[in-house]
């Protein structure tokens, strides 16, 4: 037997001891790892600083930030509410005939495989919101580690699985695998029910292509990237031009532009008069990028954007490459005439990951609702900047159509872990919609099974007449499907 198959047999065995676990027993190792994040944070941090060239401030705010997504789904899984269970009683008077006694909830889909993300080493890596949604679902998961902080990811999934086996939860609960190959090899392993990723989408597109190829083809959630255009009109500009300008800076230069909700295109009214504000907000220190690979792929695709018909700079920013082939970077702000950039977008609509975005600078009565429509496809976020008696509803409606989140007057940057954030889109941003970030996740690591005349003691506990886990059951007594429409025809 291989280290794949041996990690993957032990998923396997210490999922079917995590689908009998109450409720309460996984929130306390959640807790409990999010309690162990927070107590080694000095080393970890300081790993995490050396490897991926992030601020200090930047990965403390990051592992407090990791933790709290944990403790926010050991509530989830109290309150019970994701398992939405399902009691319909047995009904000889049925409407349609005799009902049988049938009860539905969700149950853990198996154990799953997570890529962790280079850009987010402590939120979307070991210990972030696609283990802690899998974990809190009832799963054991599998990280493939990111080589981006190979010392940082092996540490975390150590501090982790202490955590929880120390909690209570089995043997092969969180593990860890490392290299290309065995990623792959652990995507295609039968016993892998389903798997999460944040990345490139060329990247992610290749191994939602092998998740879909297998023998019993598996759910494959991927977070592949985003544009997040951003529409402001005349009167947001007049009335908040200088807060805009430092805004989008800010925005786009946070941790070297290495963030998913960058904003890669900023559609303002021609004439807008914020050149000089917007560079002067750019103004930054240099930041290091995330590793040589991704340094290189910024520069390139930096030159690609500037050396594009129409294209003038606002903020010049630079790349330097220093003898280890790590990128330097500060923020550079390009702009461009609408009536340049429609006719040909292809060469600015393609993401960027860095530093830099495209003012798409528009005439007073551009069609913002129409140009969201017919450039874009799916995207992560949708920012909508407006004054007051600013009519934006077409363009929200299509905001609607084509991202995850729409936000007004802010930026797309800084993903608030809520129960309510929605943190997916429309391919490509994602290739199975749903979420990454919220209570909603877990959705994505569960599935229905409903019992026909099933005997109380073989029911699972959330399902049983005496419910020991003390979860919301939906009831439809028997009898009432004689009246189902009768309340509403009245109303009406």
């Amino acid at each position: 037997m291989n280290a794949i198959d041996t990690t993957a047999q032990a998923a396997d065995a210490a999922a079917r001891a995590l689908a009998d676990t109450a409720p309460a027993l996984r929130a306390k190792a959640l807790v409990a790892f999010a309690d162990a994040l927070t107590a080694n944070a000095d080393e970890l941090v300081a790993l995490a600083m050396d490897e991926t060239g992030l601020a200090e401030a930047r990965l403390r705010g990051e592992l407090k930030r990791t933790a709290v997504q944990l403790r926010l789904f050991a509530e989830t899984v109290v309150d019970g509410t994701y398992l939405d269970v399902r009691i319909d009683r047995a009904d000889p008077g049925f409407a349609l005939g005799p009902r049988p006694d049938v009860r539905s909830g969700n149950e853990p889909i198996g154990p799953v495989l997570n890529f962790a993300a280079g850009n987010f080493p402590f939120a979307f890596s070991v210990a972030g919101g696609d283990t802690a949604s899998a974990l809190a679902a009832g799963n054991p998961v599998v990280v493939k580690a990111h080589p981006g902080h190979p010392r940082l990811a092996a540490r975390t999934a150590e501090i982790g699985a202490a955590a929880l086996e120390a909690a209570g939860l089995p043997t092969g609960t969180l593990q860890l695998v490392e290299g290309v190959e065995n990623g792959v090899a652990m995507l295609k392993h039968p016993l892998i029910k389903a798997a999460s990723f944040t990345g490139s989408l060329r990247g992610g597109r290749a191994l939602a292509d092998i998740a879909a190829a297998r023998p019993a083809p598996i759910p494959f959630y991927g977070e592949l990237g985003s544009v997040n255009p951003v529409f402001a009109t005349p009167a947001a500009i007049a009335a908040r031009g200088p807060e805009f300008a430092a805004g989008l800076a800010a925005s786009v230069g946070g941790s070297a532009g290495q963030l998913c909700t960058k904003p890669g295109l900023v559609f303002l009214p021609a004439g807008h008069g914020l050149d000089e504000a917007i560079a002067a907000a750019a103004a930054a220190e240099e930041h290091r990028m995330l590793d040589p690979r991704i340094a290189a792929g910024y520069r390139d695709g930096r030159d690609s954007i500037l050396s594009a018909p129409g294209v003038r700079l606002v903020a010049e920013g630079s790349v330097r490459i220093d003898d280890d082939g790590q990128g330097w970077v500060t923020p550079t702000i390009a702009a461009v005439p609408l009536d340049v950039f429609r006719p040909h977008p292809d060469a600015l609509l393609a993401e960027c990951f860095g530093p830099i975005t495209i003012l798409v600078e528009s005439p007073e009565d551009a069609d913002y609702a129409d140009l969201l429509e017919t450039l874009f496809e799916g995207e992560l976020t949708v920012a909508v900047h407006r004054a007051d008696g600013d009519d934006v509803t077409r363009l929200v409606r299509a905001a609607a159509r084509r991202a995850g989140r729409v936000l007004f007057d802010g930026w797309p940057t800084g993903v608030a872990v809520t129960p309510a954030m929605q943190h997916g889109g429309p391919w490509p941003a994602t290739t199975l919609g749903g979420t990454s970030v919220g209570t909603a996740a877990i959705a994505r690591f569960v599935r229905a099974v409903a019992y026909q005349n099933a005997p109380q003691d073989v029911l699972p506990p959330a399902l049983r007449d005496d419910n020991p886990w003390d979860v919301p059951q939906r009831i439809a007594p028997a009898g009432e499907s004689t009246t189902w429409g009768d309340r509403i025809s009245a109303g009406a």
